[in-house]
């Protein structure tokens, strides 16, 4: 078992390889980030993804999350690389945005976080003033019932290790999971009340002024390479339609302009 040391390293690591190899050079394919350009995390963890886009010559990084020990983890690997980036505490959903933070970011993340969030409408409501005029938003998630949605591998017990629980009864599913960490089964259980899917993502950033720029589907994520060496694979073209990106989706990735 890793030591908390072991795991927050790690935890950075993960997501300086995901910024580096993934994110930055995908998102300035798709136009959507050049060097110069401000950037703002929300759910930034450690802060390794931002330190990618550091590293890429971004004007300001800004990264916001509500666990204060991630955020002081983070600022000590930040201090230790010289690095200029803003990390703090703060809840998308119930505090409101500092002054300084109003239409001054070209790009801002949202990576698998939107899923744990209870009001998918007011959480895209609330980053909106946060971006420029035509700026952008960047949101990933495994929608609910994708193989592994409902996040139960997180409990660490042996049912959580199976794919598409969450189409069982609820009541079978949660007495599956029930005896893994309590904080991870009641968050579990909370991802299976907001149950976010594809069309319910859509319809929100509809809803709260949003455009869809660009969007795709993984059959593996871009993540599990750097976490299991798996190698990145989409969803093919021809698998279309609500079903399959919600069934066989382990990642939506949409790229939102502000309107």
């Amino acid at each position: 078992m890793q030591s908390v040391a072991e795991q927050i390293k790690y935890n950075w690591n993960y997501q300086h390889r995901l910024g580096t190899e993934v994110l930055v050079p995908n998102l300035m394919k798709q136009k959507v980030f050049k060097p110069g350009d401000n950037v703002f995390e929300v759910g930034c963890g450690e802060g390794g993804v931002l330190t990618a886009f550091v590293k890429a010559g971004v004007g300001m990084a800004v990264g916001t999350d509500i666990n204060e020990e991630r955020i002081r983890e983070g600022k000590q690997f930040i201090l230790e690389q010289g690095l200029e980036i803003h990390l703090t505490s703060h809840n998308i959903l119930q505090n409101e945005p500092e002054k300084d933070w109003i239409k001054n970011f070209d790009l801002v993340l949202l990576r698998d976080v939107i899923e744990h969030l209870q009001d998918t409408n007011l959480a895209l409501k609330n980053i909106k003033p946060l971006i420029k005029p035509g700026g952008f938003l960047f949101v990933t998630f495994p929608p609910f019932y994708s193989p592994f949605g409902a996040h139960q591998h997180t409990v660490k017990n042996f049912w959580g290790n199976f794919p598409y629980l969450q189409f069982l009864p609820q009541s079978v599913f949660f007495k599956l999971i029930s005896s893994g960490r309590p904080n991870d089964v009641q968050e579990v259980k909370k991802i299976s009340e907001i149950k976010l899917s594809v069309e319910k993502f859509k319809t929100a950033a509809q809803e709260t002024g949003y455009s869809i720029y660009h969007e795709e589907f993984y059959l593996l994520r871009p993540v599990f390479k750097m976490k299991f060496g798996l190698p990145e694979l989409k969803l093919p073209s021809i698998v279309n339609g609500e079903i399959f990106h919600n069934v066989f989706s382990t990642e939506a990735a949409f790229i939102l302009q502000s309107k």
